[in-house]
């Protein structure tokens, strides 16, 4: 069992460095990584989409990578925003990890990208627990599945910079006690900002690309319980990142705001 544990360690602190170097090197091509967490089914392929054309209508220069255990049909999907969009297929890997993102991103990541999002494998178990070099970490659900989700979920959940909830033009059919949720989602990551959107009628669509384009920024976020990339200081010298010894995941030195 223990060595169980101690190779599981030494993954995630591979990956975590990986990811760092990832980090640091978009944030000197002035790019942000999104990294976008739901379960299957939450939409949010489909709000991804809204948000890639909104952008293309804005002049904003995105990018997706997105990732499935097969298939490319999402790839394929987003593509109709007119943003450049890659697909990944991890052979039925549950998560991304930073490695197969450096690996994409080698040779095509147009020069110009301000926001690169990364969809990633619908799940929100394993990939909570992998920093894939990105700069914001937005956790989405619909309000199709049940407003105790971050409590099953607190990983995932406790780890968001930001909260995205779908689908709510299907709120009150659903029966969803949004107060419940909030109350819920506070539990597990105080402070976090909640958004609401639905990708039918376009509401907060710009509100997640204008929250993306604020991380790339440079823009104060908020500080979850659960840090998503624990090793890197928020003020360190001269914009460079500087690195802690690895613990994962990581509480957070400061109360969320």
């Amino acid at each position: 069992m223990c060595r169980s544990v101690d190779v599981k360690q030494a993954v995630l602190a591979r990956n975590d460095d990986l990811a760092a170097t990832l980090r640091g090197d978009l944030a000197r091509q002035g790019v942000a990584a999104v990294n976008l967490l739901s379960s299957p089914g939450s939409g949010k392929t489909e709000l991804l989409g809204r948000v890639l054309a909104r952008a293309v209508e804005r002049g904003v220069p995105v990018a997706a990578l997105t990732a499935d255990l097969a298939t490319e049909n999402d790839a394929r999907r987003l593509a109709r925003s007119g943003a450049p969009v890659q697909q990944v297929l991890t052979d039925g890997l549950c998560h991304l990890e930073a490695r197969q993102v450096r690996s994409r991103l080698e040779g095509w990541l147009p020069e110009d990208t301000a926001v690169l999002f990364v969809e990633n494998v619908g799940n929100l178990v394993c990939p909570a627990s992998y920093d894939l070099g990105e700069t914001l970490r937005i956790v989405l659900m619909a309000v199709t599945e049940g407003e105790d989700k971050p409590l099953k979920y607190p990983t995932a959940f406790g780890s968001a910079h930001l909260v995205v909830v779908t689908k709510t033009d299907l709120a009150e059919a659903a029966g969803f006690d949004e107060a419940a949720f909030r109350t819920h989602v506070r539990q597990v990551n105080p402070g976090v900002e909640i958004v609401r959107t639905c990708a039918r009628t376009g509401d907060g669509v710009d509100t997640v690309l204008d929250r993306a384009l604020a991380a790339r920024d440079g823009a104060p976020q908020h500080r979850p319980p659960l840090s998503p990339h624990p090793h890197v200081h928020e003020h360190a010298a001269d914009g460079e990142q500087a690195h802690d010894h690895h613990t994962h995941p990581h509480p957070a030195t400061a109360p969320a705001s």
